[in-house]
């Protein structure tokens, strides 16, 4: 199981005295059991390891991501070589990452899945493709590719 796998690395962190790592493992564990309390509170069951990986660590990634841009136009490049540094930590619990061609051959697949014939059909190609694709796929990627097949 993820959670356990996360423990695991969190404990090798602390062994081997690396503190991004361990730091970026703790915030992971902390998300996940923030989660945990979350559906406790609606009566859902404890996210499992599909939810882990789309809920929580692909929005880490999309996060740092977003963090990177804005510190690299700040001129903080001592902070975004940290935010890169602790995305490298989350991408390993990530399943592979598909490669662009495989993202545009996805796309096509799920353009005649759902049988779209225009743009106004590109919500239920992208749920298509988050509901086969969860953690595996670059979606603001897929978007586009969608968009430029279906336009």
């Amino acid at each position: 199981m993820l959670r356990d796998c996360l423990t695991e690395s969190m404990k090798d962190a602390m062994r081997a005295k690396e503190t991004r790592k361990l730091s970026t493992l703790r915030l992971i564990l902390a998300a996940i059991k923030d989660r945990d309390i979350a559906a406790r509170t609606e009566d859902k069951s404890e996210a499992d390891d599909d939810a882990v990986i789309q809920g929580i660590l692909v929005k880490m990634v999309k996060q740092r991501r977003d963090s990177i841009v804005a510190y690299d136009e700040g001129g903080r490049a001592e902070l975004a070589e940290q935010e890169r540094e602790e995305i490298g930590i989350i991408e390993k619990f990530l399943p592979e990452q598909m490669s662009d061609d495989e993202i545009v051959t996805a796309c096509k697949e799920a353009v005649s899945e759902v049988e779209a014939s225009g743009l106004k059909d590109i919500g239920r190609c992208m749920g298509a493709l988050k509901a086969k694709y969860a953690g595996q796929m670059d979606f603001s990627k897929a978007s586009a590719k969608v968009k430029e097949i279906l336009s």
